[in-house]
C-alpha cells in the first residue's frame, strides 16, 4: 500500500466504504460504475467506463488487496472501494519463459491448476486464485503437455466459495 494512503488512513479513520463503483472484467481490465451504470444493472451486464489513463490504474494495482471476508477492494486514499468481479480477483498473464504475472504485475508460481466446463483456466498461487487471460490460454495448454501443471476440474461457481472470494461486495452490502 502507497504511503500516501497509509497517511490518509491515518487522518480520516472513519470514511465510509464504497460499494458498485469499480469493476474487473475476466481480462483484467477496470471499469469505473457511475449511478446510471449500477442502476442498468449488475457488473459485468453493466460495464461502465473502461478506465485507460496508466497512472490511476497503476495506482489502483498498488492499493488492490483483500479484506477478511474475501471481498477485494481498492484502497482510495482514506476509503475502501469494494471492486465487483466478472471472474475472480486476480487474473494471470503466461510468459513463453514460465513466469506468471498477475494483472497487478505481481510475479508469482504455481499451486494448483483448474479447468471448467467452459475450458476456462485458472491458476491457484500464493497470491490467491485467479483467471488465465484468453491470449494466454495457449501457453497454459503448453505448460500442461509439458507435464508441468495437471489440470483439475472445478465448476466456476464453486470457486469463490472454495478459495474465499466475494464477486459482489456491493450485493453482500444490500443484504
Amino acid at each position: 500500500m502507497d504511503d500516501i494512503v497509509k497517511q490518509a488512513l491515518a487522518k480520516w479513520p472513519n470514511v465510509p466504504d464504497c460499494y458498485g463503483w469499480l469493476g474487473l472484467d475476466a481480462r483484467g481490465r477496470w471499469y469505473m460504475r457511475d449511478d446510471r451504470t449500477q442502476a442498468a444493472g449488475p457488473f459485468p451486464q453493466a460495464k461502465g467506463s473502461l478506465l485507460q489513463h496508466e497512472k490511476l490504474i497503476d495506482f489502483i494495482h498498488r492499493n488492490y488487496e483483500a479484506d477478511g471476508a474475501g471481498q477485494w477492494f481498492f484502497q482510495n486514499g482514506p476509503q475502501r472501494v469494494y471492486v465487483e468481479l466478472e471472474a475472480t480477483p486476480l487474473v494471470w498473464r503466461l510468459s513463453a519463459d514460465g513466469a506468471v504475472t498477475s494483472h497487478t504485475g505481481q510475479s508469482t508460481t504455481v499451486d494448483e491448476c483448474l479447468l471448467d466446463a467452459q475450458g476456462r483456466v485458472y491458476l491457484v498461487t500464493p497470491l490467491g486464485v485467479g483467471l488465465v487471460h484468453t491470449l494466454d490460454v495457449g501457453l497454459a495448454a503448453e505448460a500442461v503437455e509439458q507435464g508441468r501443471w495437471t489440470p483439475l476440474e472445478v465448476r466456476a461457481e464453486d470457486l469463490p466459495a472454495r478459495h474465499g472470494f466475494v464477486t459482489s461486495p456491493a450485493a453482500q452490502h444490500r443484504a
